[in-house]
Formats: structure tokens, sequence, C-alpha cells
């Protein structure tokens, strides 16, 4: 979402605008990339007022100091948000109302409004984008946040638990660096709840994988946790909010640039199968179960209509069929595309009148300020419209406190410093890592090293000591990060080399860092690739470890004492075959990007004293998957054309690691203990299909047709482990070359924690109506009945008949 315009920021009547150069297109790998070479990133000195003391304070409406507040409606606290907002809009001129139409708000001082940034970033952790004015600085007396891992390694855990308790702390310092006046705005855009569609896509890191479900519950989690609201949804009742959230891209963006496809112009071909059981039903648990504040439109079109134009998707949909009440924000730029790129209105003007048509809000850029008047000149909007997005606009800003007075006298006023990068909020961070690392090969127990009998150890790679590669994209300065090599070093006595200079490894040192490997008892190579390879506009072209790595890895693996341990650091997945074949290569880990307290916790899990856990996210696919196009948006495989289908529900070629799989010190053994018969609640009893002997979803009693299942779980090993619990739904599929459902599907997850030897009943309630379904091919879901499915968890498989 960084704007792509950008070369220049300059001052115009107190707001920043923007000078506008295209950018050129990115390349796989790219080393200039100058979002990963440094967390300096450009700034201005935000427009702030200073309290007696001098520290800046926190802009806002309705002061209570100033006399001529009192009699303006917008500012009384007994009246709604509904009167309030309406009476604040009436008062405003036609040229005061199209200036809040970009994200960068003028202040409209007659009424004591102050500037507002609508842009700030907060993916896994308070954050800035590189080269543009955020909501956000570090500039202060605060100078970094708490840096959680990349979302993809958070998302391995399973546990949702632990998603909503980092959302909490994310939203916790955003309104502590808020209060402390270093913020001109307190709505995030985050998280991004794409599907992980193509292993090439450089922000599938972002997400939380390639299953619609998981990225549904981990939405619903981290949009409750960020907002302020309790784990179960039931606290924020009227309507405040700590931080605001915004669900993204909206929908089926899952392209950068890839063979001369760019995301700017890209036209996403999705079927309504497809849209129904894979796109959409993250955004529909964001909206109705999150209650998500933000919503952002997507550069992309989907057959052919640009997502920020398209009124089914926006108003039908969101606001219409899934009940939204927030704002919708479209992409940075995306309305000036509609006209310039995309070719698909014919003036500037036509393009803001679609998007307000459409039902956005508002553009983070300039567009509307520059083109909305000129569209109701025209009159293809009226001021109706402009109202409608601006009583979205000032409702949210009103429902997160800032039209009450001085926000640090309000019920979050008591954040501050203290609650930045404190000691718990580390830990936390340190804890989601541990959670997430995944053990992908372990041969003959070769983790986790002996403390005592390692007497040596050499670390070797570019990523081992990198700190910027720690912490992904979108990431804020971190408070204390620790890497690989750091966490080594406190258990044994460690010998470093690089192995080469960068990721792309263009020229490996083999011979130094064979004669490294061979002084030590033990090597710990930390390869992979970073953000030059796979980022914001910048798609891989393969999947393999870039330039000379597989050669050094091999060479080093061949050189050393004893089997080797390989930690892969990646967003995506890379095709590690050779590693995973070589016998010389004992154990495999990826930490995808682990955040400020990764290198601690790789540690920790070498030497044994945290026992991983965690379990992929996305398939691992071999380098051969390449062939196929990106631009496919097919999630289902077409044999008669050696199309294989996506990800693992519908994905018919091998992979190096399949989703799900991850290993650990310890043995775990299942076993169902009950499976409720699942006789489907009918609301009308005709709604049966004997002829496809299916049931349409929507003719369910929901909440009268749930699935409860339990299964006993039992640690058999020696050492006390978290474990992910994955049950799966698999179908016996009939035969054809066309599979219309999913192969396999995860129905339920539960992260359980077990001391050696012990058991634990795990009770997952599974809703058939969300869980249970797939989508036929007019993107209705439906429930397949009969005895032809089967639960799956571990290595146990329980049939279950589907009746109404």
């Amino acid at each position: 979402m960084r704007h792509f315009y950008v070369t220049a920021i300059f001052i115009v009547a107190g707001v920043a605008s923007i000078a506008s150069g295209q950018s050129a297109p990115p390349f796989s790998c790219d080393a200039s990339n100058e979002t990963t070479s440094s967390f300096a990133l450009h700034d201005r000195k935000l427009l702030t007022t200073s309290n007696a003391s001098g520290n800046p304070t926190p802009p806002f409406a309705c002061d209570a100091s100033n006399e001529t507040t009192h009699s303006f409606g917008f500012c009384n606290k007994k009246l709604s948000i509904d009167e309030r907002v309406r009476d604040l809009v009436s008062r405003l001129t036609l040229d005061e109302k199209i200036t809040q139409l970009s994200s960068r708000s003028f202040a409209i001082p007659r009424l004591g409004v102050p500037y507002y940034n609508w842009w700030s970033e907060a993916l896994h952790g308070v954050a800035k984008a590189f080269g543009v004015e955020n909501g956000v600085n570090f500039k202060g007396v605060i100078k970094a946040a708490t840096n959680f891992p990349q979302v993809i390694l958070t998302a391995s855990s399973f546990d949702v638990d632990l998603w909503y308790k980092i959302a909490q702390v994310i939203g916790i310092e955003a309104r502590a660096i808020y209060n402390e006046g270093q913020s001109n705005g307190t709505t995030f855009w985050t998280p991004n709840i794409n599907i992980f569609r193509d292993p090439r896509w450089g922000r599938g890191q972002e997400t939380p994988g390639e299953d619609p479900l998981v990225t549904r519950v981990y939405a619903v989690s981290f949009v409750r946790g960020i907002q302020g609201d309790s784990f179960d949804g039931s606290l924020l009742k009227d309507g405040h909010l700590l931080v605001s959230a915004c669900c993204k891209h909206f929908t089926a963006y899952d392209l950068e640039n890839w063979n001369n496809n760019s995301r700017f112009t890209f036209d996403a071909k999705v079927t309504n199968q497809d849209m129904a059981d894979t796109f959409q039903p993250p955004f529909q648990g964001c909206v109705q179960e999150g209650r998500a504040s933000g919503i952002m439109c997507s550069y992309n079109m989907v057959n052919g209509i640009p997502s920020c134009a398209n009124h089914d998707l926006l108003t039908t949909t969101a606001r219409g069929r899934w009940g939204f009440q927030g704002y919708i924000v479209s992409d940075c730029d995306a309305v000036s595309l509609i006209f310039d790129k995309q070719n698909y209105t014919k003036s500037k003007a036509d393009a803001a009148a679609v998007v307000l048509k459409a039902g956005m809000d508002i553009g983070c850029g300039t567009y509307l300020k520059f083109n909305t008047m000129e569209a109701l000149n025209q009159s293809k909007i009226s001021e109706a419209d402009i109202d409608r997005a601006l009583y979205n606009l000032f409702s949210i800003r009103m429902r997160l406190g800032l039209f009450n007075g001085d926000p640090r006298q309000s019920s979050y006023g008591h954040l501050g410093i203290q609650d930045i990068c404190s000691k718990k909020h580390r830990l936390l961070s340190l804890q989601a890592a541990r959670q997430g690392i995944v053990l992908l090969k372990n041969n003959a127990n070769l983790l986790p090293l002996s403390r005592t009998k390692t007497r040596s150890l050499a670390v070797i790679g570019p990523n081992a000591n990198d700190t910027k590669v720690l912490v992904g994209n979108y990431a804020g300065p971190p408070c204390f990060p620790i890497t690989p090599l750091e966490g080594l070093k406190k258990y044994t006595k460690t010998h470093f080399h690089e192995g080469c200079q960068d990721v792309l490894c263009s020229v490996a040192n083999v011979s130094e860092a064979v004669a490294t490997a061979k002084a030590a008892d033990y090597v710990v190579l930390v390869m992979g690739i970073s953000q030059v390879c796979e980022a914001e506009d910048r798609d891989r072209s393969d999947l393999l470890l870039p330039g000379q790595q597989q050669s050094l890895i091999t060479s080093v693996a061949n050189a050393a004492k004893n089997p080797i341990v390989l930690v892969i650091l990646s967003g995506g997945p890379v095709d590690v075959s050779f590693a995973k074949e070589n016998p010389k290569i004992g154990s495999i880990l990826w930490a995808g990007y682990p955040g400020e307290g990764g290198g601690q916790a790789l540690a920790e899990i070498i030497f044994g004293e945290h026992n991983p856990g965690g379990r992929l996210s996305m398939t691992w696919y071999p380098q051969d998957f390449t062939k196929v196009p990106m631009t496919d948006m097919r999630m289902r495989p077409d044999l008669t054309r050696n199309y294989p289908g996506r990800t693992y529900r519908f994905y018919t070629g091998p992979s190096i690691f399949e989703f799900g799989h991850g290993l650990s010190y310890t043995n775990y053994s299942y076993k169902f203990l009950s499976v409720t018969p699942i006789k489907l609640q009918l609301k009308n009893s005709n709604a049966h299909s004997s002829a496809d002997n299916v049931v349409p979803a929507s003719s369910i009693h929901c909440e009268k047709s749930k699935l409860s299942v339990v299964v006993e779980v039992e640690n058999k090993g020696n050492m006390q482990g978290t474990h992910p619990v994955l049950l799966f739904l698999r179908r016996e599929l009939s035969s054809g070359n066309q599979v219309s459902s999913p192969v396999k599907q995860i129905v339920g997850f539960q992260s359980v924690s077990l001391k050696a030897g012990m058991k634990m009943n795990v009770k997952l309630e599974v809703n058939s109506c969300e869980r249970l379904v797939r989508a036929d091919e007019d993107g209705n879901m439906v429930i397949d009945l009969g005895d032809h499915q089967y639960l799956l968890v571990g290595d146990q498989q329980h049939p279950i008949k589907i009746s109404t």
C-alpha cells in the first residue's frame, strides 16, 4: 500500500502534498531496495502543539479551554455520535468538505478541527511506510516500538489467543505514541488479509497464509485486539475505539509486479466459486465478527472493474450484506489509476465520481481533493455523495475520542512512553517467535544440540547477523533486536563467517566458510532471502535460494564434522529439496522474519530451551510450480490443461513441505473421543437438493447445526511442548477432470501446551455454516450431504455422515 509515485514531499497550506513521477519497475532480489537498507525512514516535522513543558501534545478537537467550541453541537458528548457528526458536516463549506476526502485531511481552524493523517501502519508493530508522511513518527522521545514476527510466521503458531494479544499490544503502543504527541492519527491500515495464493507473491509474508478460514480467524482476533475489544468481541458495544483497524486489500489482490504484469493495472479474473470460498471469507469475518472500522479497496481490477469503483463490492456486499459500519479508503493513488492507467473512465472527474458513487469515502493521496469539485460541477455526483463520505469519516474520528477534548483525559489517556517497548511486550514478541518457528526436518534427532557437548559452533550465512532481515516489511524501528548470531553466542563459543556478502550471494566465499565449519563441533547456517527478493511491488521470479547459496550450503555440509543445521529466513516458501534429501543437512528450521526477539528464539530452539511447535500456514512448492502463470487466478485444478490448482485445498502436484507440516522434539498422539452426529436443522424442508446431494448453507439454522469434536492429545515424549491441533475435513471426490470440492480443508484448530507424558482432551466446535461449506459454480455456499467425508487430525481419521 506504499505510495508508488512519490519522489518528493512539500508543504502546501499546512498539509503535505506530493510531487509525482513514475517509479521504475522492480526486479527479483533488488539490492538497491531502500526499504531494506535502513530504518531511517523519510519524515518531516509534524504540525503539533506543545504543552508547558515543551513536549508535543496530540491533536484533538473540542478543546474545553476554547470557549468558541462550547456552542458546537458536535462537541457535546451528551449527544449521540450520529447527531454530532451530522452537526459537524452541516457546518462545513463545500471547499472544506472536499479537503477532508484525502488521507491528509486539512485542519478547519474556525471550528477547531485539527489536521488529521489517516495513514498509519501497524502490520506487526507500530510502523512507518517508506518515503511518505505517515501519521506516526519516531523523531521524538519515542524512537522505537515493539516489533513482532512478520505475520506469516505468527500464523504458524495457530494460536488465536496469541494473535489477539499481539494486536492488543500494538493498539496500546499506537495510542501511547499518539498521547505522546508523535502521531497525527489513530487509524491504522492493517491487517493484510489477502490469501497467499501464489508462493512468488512479494507480500505473502504480510498475510496469515493460504487458508481462508485461518485468515478469517486471524482477521477477527487481530481486529478485536487492536481496536480495544475483548477476545470474544463483547466489549465495544458503545463503538468507541482504542485505535482503528482497516482490513486490506479488498479484494483478490495478490500480485505485485510479475512478468510485466503490474498490480496497478492487473485485471484479476475470478470465478464466482473462487470469490465465494477463497477470497471473500476473510473480509466477511473481518467486518461481521471483528467489526473492523475500516476497509481498503485494492489497486487491481476484478473481472474488469477497479475494486475502488465497484459498487457491488463496496456498497452491496460490504455495507449491505455484511453490515459494514466504517470508512472505505483507496490504496494509495488507486483512484488516479482508474483514469490514468486502467482507462476505465474518460476523465479525472469521472474517476472521482465513480469511486464516490461506488461507496468509497476517502482516497489515499490527493486525487479526490483536486478532482471532486469538477465532478460536482459536471453533476456527476451530488453534495449528498460527499456528505455520505464525510459522515463515515468523522464517525470514526469521533469513535476514536478525537472530538472529546484532550484525549489524555480519556479512558486511554494514561497510556504513554512507559507502555512502549516494555519488558512484557518484548517477551510477547519473543513468545510469538518461539511458537511460530517451524522445524521442517530433524534427522536422527540432531536437534536440540547439547549445550555441554557443543564446545564450539560455526555460525555461517548472510542472514546470521543482520538486524534488518529480522523485521520484514512494514516495520518500525525495533526496541532491542537480537540476531541469530547474538542469540547463539550466549550458549557456546562461536565462530562467524558471512559466507556471502548478502542474500543475493553472487559470490560465495566457500573456502573460508568451509574452514570455519571444519574448526567447529557443529554448524548452523543462516540463509534464505530478504526484502531485496520479496516485498511490496516485488514478486519473485523463482523459488530457489539466490545466487550461490545452495552451493555454499552443500560445500559446508560436506566439510562439517557432523550434520549441519540449516535455518531459512524468508516470508514465502523456498524450494530446499536439495537440503531435504541431503543426509549431511540434519535439520532445517524455517523462521520467517522472526521479529526483534527472533535471534534469541532460534538459539533457544537450537539448544533445546524451547520445543518448536510451529506448523506451516502455506504450501512449500517445488521450483517447477513457477511454470504456472501468477496471473491465473483459478484455485481449482484443470487437469485437461495441466493446471495443478493452488494451495493445499486444491493443489494436485508434489510439495516440498505441505500445509500444516511441522516437527517437534517430542511425539504427539491423537484419538477421537467423540464426534456428534451432524444433523443439519433446515429453515425450510424443501431446501435439500437431492439431485446434487447438497444443501444451501443459507437454508440452515447455524446455531442448531454445530459439530462438536473431542480429541485426546497426548505428549508421548520427554519434553514439554506447545502444539497446534489441526482438524481437517476430507471429502472422497468423484472422478473428473475438474475438482470442485476442496481435497482437504481445515475446519478447526487450537494451540495446546502439554508437559511430557500429559494428556489433554481438546474440544473443537465447528460451525457448519462457516467451516463445512464449499462454493458451487455460481458462488453459493453449500454443504455436501452423505457419508463420503472424514475428519482428520494427525494420523487419525474419523468418518462422518452429514444429513438433514
